[in-house]
């Protein structure tokens, strides 16, 4: 088997580096210390991600999705193919180099999704765009740290806890979904979800579509009742981990 090549390094907040890894000439891996967070060769999931979500809502005029971490692009990929040319994406990523990445050893992959007229990246947290007001999102679809149980950014359990969840709630129009990928399975943040008035759809996906793979999950949660949601208050409080 061919050996893996570092091609870059990148600091995340907090400390911990991404290394951007290469197998023979088409294989990629984005790893953090020995944890592998994701593959060039296992997009399933994070294609199911935009499907599912896409589906959940249905057609709409001037669809508008926020994408919270660019990854290796196979979310907005999958977004892009499934919307149509009135819809609006927006990609959060909080980490520079990942943007930089797709633009130059993983430009293959991308394949030009970047340059899309549909398609906004902004370097940024994806808490902020979440936190711009209300009403703003049509569907939000996280694949952030790992999941709620992340590895990278502790700053990003506010995605996660109650009052993450308020204003992912608050940010959704009438009809919205809220989609979370997982690694794995979450009893706590499924009750989380629930406490914060989403009716919630739990989804196991394989990592390799149509081929076996790991199991993956991902959480569709949509806000009980079609109002919109009254803006959060800041919660002391945080999700049981």
């Amino acid at each position: 088997m061919k050996p893996w090549t570092q091609l870059d390094a990148a600091p995340i907040p907090g400390g911990g580096t991404l290394k951007l890894m290469r197998r023979g000439e088409e294989e990629f891996s984005i790893t953090l210390g020995h944890n592998e967070l994701m593959n060039s060769r296992l997009k399933g999931s994070e294609e199911a991600l935009a499907s599912l979500a896409i589906d959940r809502i249905g057609p709409r005029p001037g669809l508008r999705l926020l994408i919270g971490g660019l990854g290796m692009g196979f979310t907005l990929r999958a977004a892009l193919a499934a919307l149509p040319a009135d819809a609006e994406i927006v990609v959060a990523e909080l980490i520079p180099a990942v943007i930089a990445w797709a633009r130059g050893p993983l430009a293959a992959i991308f394949a030009g999704c970047l340059d899309d007229p549909r398609v906004s990246v902004r370097e940024a947290d994806v808490v902020a765009a979440i936190r711009e007001g209300q009403s703003r999102y049509d569907a939000i679809l996280l694949d952030v740290d790992n999941g709620p149980d992340g590895l990278m950014v502790e700053a990003n359990d506010q995605l996660y806890d109650h009052t993450g969840l308020a204003y992912a709630k608050a940010a959704l129009r009438p009809g919205g979904v809220l989609a979370v990928w997982s690694a794995g399975p979450d009893r706590n943040f499924t009750q989380c979800l629930r406490q914060a008035g989403f009716a919630v759809e739990e989804k196991t996906v394989r990592a390799r579509a149509g081929a076996g793979g790991a199991k993956h999950m991902i959480w569709l949660a949509a806000p009980k009742g079609n109002a919109t949601a009254a803006q959060p208050t800041r919660s002391s409080g945080s999700r049981r981990r």
